[in-house]
């Protein structure tokens, strides 16, 4: 679902006000995207379990902190645009097109193939943001992009571990979390 383009009376010099208000548009939805990302890698964060929960519980501080620089950077970008960007949970939700994350207190494992889908939703997201910007505002083009550096290393991080030795994803095939968490859960049970 994409958010309303908001009428500006300014943007930034060289670009269209209408131009302006498309980009804030998209923005706004990866904003609320990397948002709803934090609080959902919180949760992980504490609701990890099992033997691998340490190693889980760490590997997910630094991803939130990063995550928590690009949203201002989103935000921050909107503003410069001209625009009013929107962080709080009740626009989050009237916005947002996907569901909660569906996890809860679970092994490690599990935790992981399902983060791997929303990683693989954000990813596909932020990649047609980047595409939609190349030719209306390549600065911003440049931010999505550089995001999108970390957070393909962020899922590698967590791919590492639903991986098989012959490079195959636990979570292959996954339509929904639970799912993908339930298929993690069963490789690593079938591992030494």
């Amino acid at each position: 679902m994409a958010s309303q383009k908001p009428s500006l009376p300014y943007t930034i010099p060289g670009l269209s006000t209408e131009a302006g208000a498309e980009i804030i548009g998209i923005l706004q939805m990866r904003l609320h995207s990397l948002n709803d990302l934090h609080l959902t890698l919180k949760h992980i964060h504490w609701n990890v379990v099992g033997p691998h929960f340490i190693a889980v519980h760490e590997m997910i501080d630094p991803q939130v902190d990063q995550v928590r620089a690009m949203t201002d950077d989103l935000a921050e970008r909107i503003s410069t645009l001209g625009g009013e960007p929107k962080g709080t949970p009740g626009s989050l939700v009237a916005d947002r097109a996907w569901n909660d994350y569906s996890i809860g207190r679970a092994e490690a494992i599990e935790h992981l193939g399902a983060l791997d889908l929303v990683y693989t939703s954000l990813i596909e997201d932020h990649r047609a943001a980047m595409t939609a910007t190349e030719e209306l505002d390549p600065v911003t083009q440049d931010m999505l992009i550089e995001q999108l550096r970390g957070l393909e290393l962020f899922q590698w991080f967590v791919r590492a571990h639903l991986e098989s030795s012959g490079g195959r994803l636990s979570t292959a095939g996954a339509s929904s979390e639970k799912a993908a968490a339930s298929a993690a859960a069963d490789q690593a049970k079938k591992q030494p």
